[in-house]
């Protein structure tokens, strides 16, 4: 699509939204009769996986219901109507959109994004803080402590948790079987894997076996993500690099990156167990062919993809008895550090600077953070509770594969709220796609993203 015809496009998206959706230049609109309460209009807006996500945004719709009961009881005679626009643009659109949105004085009230878009829109003014708002609710208490460290930026929370997740190592136990691999040391891998007796390494030995074995074709032995996002950032965390620097400014530990792209590169180019073609693959055949178990033997995914797979994928071989069948879970297996990682990566609802009623939009909020609307979000679509309370709620608990991702949280890490992370994190996967294309030795491209980051982050990023 030509810009014009983009820029074209999206403001027509924008004269909708200010037509149907916000009404930001009126008055809340009055009910016919003057006794009723004014009904206030809040926008909400959601990227979610169908149907399996789209609790992001419903359950502020069902969350306003609670609002305006509590509203009347203490007679307050405004009425919530929540409107949502909920789908599932890729992410770049997404934070885009809303930024443009934002500049242009219609952004939604609510949105709900990575929590590391805190770091770009708390500085560029774009949401506001929340720290001295939430203790006038008392269903935040309720949140896990640690996840409020994903909402914190220069001293402030800036959202509110809404799901949480992990990304495990998973694998095929029918081709494991076909390599070989007896029931016991199929069962015993997670635990291996925890222990550090099975590392990254190993994974890596393994898959080139199954390849020269042909268990699996060339490119089969291994899969990650097919587009950039938050899981490279623990493959540089599993060979010893730090991200986090005193000051403002990031690291960049350049013998932890080499390893990284050392690894690709074997992998891809050498070894021949990862695809060249990965990186760009559509998400539904990459999603068709890891969910089946009888192509790709490991592969790197988040703990929400098995909810999509049992719905979407598997539903006609058996949904989630087919998968705990024939996949397996773990944490990612030890890299240079000899202690296996995972990456939690919450969603968090934010309130738009552009909001005119910012306590009514938290208070909705705050209505949505309980343990009856989360837990039924967080069962179907596989991401991990946010509070505490749902470790001992039998809706919850019940949920055979979330309670074995608990443990994962032990290990976990998170991105950095930094508004230096997107170039930070492009420059990092500037590297791997060169060596994953062959295009780039991974000497060269560690040259290459070195001085990229020295030119566009200059004093924000510390090379080491």
């Amino acid at each position: 699509m030509s810009k014009s015809r983009f820029l074209s496009s999206f403001v027509v998206f924008l004269l909708l939204i200010a037509v149907v959706g916000c009404n930001r230049d009126s008055k809340p609109e009055s009910r016919k009769s003057g006794d009723e309460p004014s009904q206030v209009t809040l926008v909400a807006r959601c990227k979610a996986n169908p149907p399996t996500e789209e609790g992001r945004c419903n359950n502020l719709i069902a969350a306003a219901e609670a609002v305006n009961a509590e509203l009347a009881s203490r007679g307050d005679k405004r009425h919530i109507h929540i409107e949502i626009i909920q789908d599932d643009k890729n992410w770049a659109n997404y934070k885009t959109e809303f930024e443009l949105a934002s500049d242009a004085g219609e952004a939604p009230d609510i949105i709900v994004s990575g929590h590391e878009h805190i770091g770009d829109w708390a500085p560029a003014g774009l949401i506001i803080p929340l720290t001295d708002m939430l203790g006038k609710s008392v269903e935040f208490n309720d949140v896990i402590d640690s996840l409020w460290r994903a909402t914190e930026w220069n001293g402030e929370r800036w959202g509110v948790p809404q799901d949480a997740e992990v990304r495990p190592f998973y694998y095929s136990k029918l081709l494991l079987r076909k390599l070989g691999w007896t029931d016991g040391q199929i069962e015993s891998l997670p635990n291996r894997i925890k222990n550090g007796e099975f590392t990254w390494e190993d994974m890596l030995d393994t898959a080139e076996q199954a390849v020269q074995a042909s268990v699996v074709k060339p490119g089969n032995g291994w899969w990650h993500r097919p587009r950039n996002g938050p899981d490279f950032l623990y493959y540089y965390f599993a060979q010893g690099g730090e991200i986090v620097n005193n000051g403002d400014a990031l690291l960049f530990d350049k013998k932890a990156v080499l390893k990284v792209y050392q690894l690709l590169y074997s992998a891809s180019q050498e070894r021949r167990v990862l695809s060249k073609r990965i990186l760009g693959m559509q998400p539904n055949e990459w999603d068709t062919a890891v969910s089946s178990a009888d192509k790709i033997l490991f592969w790197f995914a988040g703990s929400w993809d098995w909810g999509n797979w049992s719905y979407n994928y598997l539903r006609d071989r058996g949904g989630e008895n087919y998968l705990f069948k024939n996949v397996g879970f773990a944490l990612i297996p030890a890299g240079r550090t000899g202690v296996p990682i995972t990456l939690t990566h919450p969603l968090v609802y934010m309130i738009s600077s552009r909001c005119k009623y910012p306590d009514l939009a938290l208070l909705v909020i705050a209505k949505a953070t309980t343990k009856e609307l989360n837990t039924p979000y967080a069962v179907e679509s596989g991401h991990l509770g946010i509070l505490k309370s749902q470790a001992e709620y039998p809706p919850y608990t019940s949920a055979k594969f979330l309670n074995k991702m608990l443990p994962l949280l032990d290990f976990t890490t998170f991105l950095p709220n930094s508004p230096y992370w997107s170039t930070w994190s492009e420059a990092f996967f500037l590297g791997i796609r060169a060596v994953e294309s062959g295009d780039l030795k991974p000497e060269d491209a560690l040259e290459v993203v070195v001085d990229r980051l020295e030119n566009e982050l200059g004093e924000h990023v510390v090379i080491r």
